[in-house]
């Protein structure tokens, strides 16, 4: 696991999540090895390093369509946890996950909300 892709992505990946990325690669590598190894190599390596957008802007979509989703819960807690690491405030992250009532519905911003309210009590 030394190519340019995983390298570049694994680097991404701790700036955004910290030891709590890792450990999602981690609980992978005896089920699925091959899955962590693109998780890392595709999303970070790839997408999140691209110029277009900074982190906190990335973070924030990232948010936001997992709000949207209302079915990935344990993803949403790390990109939320991510979003404060790379400079989103709990602000900016409850707005985010409000808006997605628009386009999601209510019940989808209310388990956002309640992710958003658990990862910002573990971090207090």
């Amino acid at each position: 696991m030394n190519n340019e892709r995983y390298l570049r992505g694994l680097a991404k990946l701790k700036e955004i999540d910290g030891q709590a990325g890792e450990n999602v690669i981690e609980s992978l590598r005896d089920i699925a090895p091959d899955f962590a190894r693109l998780l890392i190599e595709f999303p970070f390596g790839d997408i999140y390093s691209r110029p277009g957008l900074d982190l906190k802007t990335r973070e924030l979509a990232v948010v936001a369509a997992l709000t949207a989703l209302g079915n990935a819960a344990p993803q949403l807690k790390v990109h939320i946890h991510g979003a404060r690491n790379v400079g989103c405030s709990e602000q900016e992250i409850v707005e985010v996950i409000m808006q997605m009532a628009v386009y999601a519905g209510f019940p989808a911003a209310l388990n956002g909300l309640f992710a958003a309210k658990e990862v910002f009590a573990q971090n207090d």
